[in-house]
């Protein structure tokens, strides 16, 4: 039988693997949950409308942005204890899913505005256009 370690450098060691692990699980949670590209660039919408409602549901970012999150809370964990021999890579992907997400979180809040916007604009088109018979 295996004799159990309590070693404090191995258990750091370990200890560390872990949470870069968890870092790497996080980032692939992330990308997993993004947005479809095809459903970001296609519609099949018979309006303007339609079009924007469409778009607005393919930039939910939802659970990315959760993992993304989490990706940074165990990294930055891990950076801070000094865990990480190299971690650049991490950093890298995590700054950007963190932009991306961000990029996608932007469009979504000017979709939804645009949202509002438009059928307000074809009806004041629409009261224009009756004012003019």
């Amino acid at each position: 039988m295996a004799q159990s370690t309590f070693d404090d450098d191995d258990l750091f060691g370990e200890a560390a693997a872990e949470t870069r692990a968890e870092v790497e699980e996080h980032l692939a949670a992330a990308r997993e949950e993004l947005p479809d590209p095809d459903a970001v660039w296609e519609t099949d919408a018979d309006n303007v409308l339609g079009a924007l409602n469409g778009l607005k549901s393919a930039l939910d970012a939802g659970d990315a942005v959760d993992s993304v999150r989490s990706a940074k809370k165990a990294y930055v964990l891990g950076e801070r204890a000094d865990a990480f021999d190299d971690a650049e890579d991490l950093e890298a992907e995590i700054e950007e899913l963190e932009s991306l997400v961000g990029d996608i979180e932007s469009a979504a809040d000017e979709v939804a505005s645009l949202t509002g916007t438009v059928p307000a604009i074809r009806g004041a088109l629409q009261d224009a256009a009756d004012d003019d018979e």
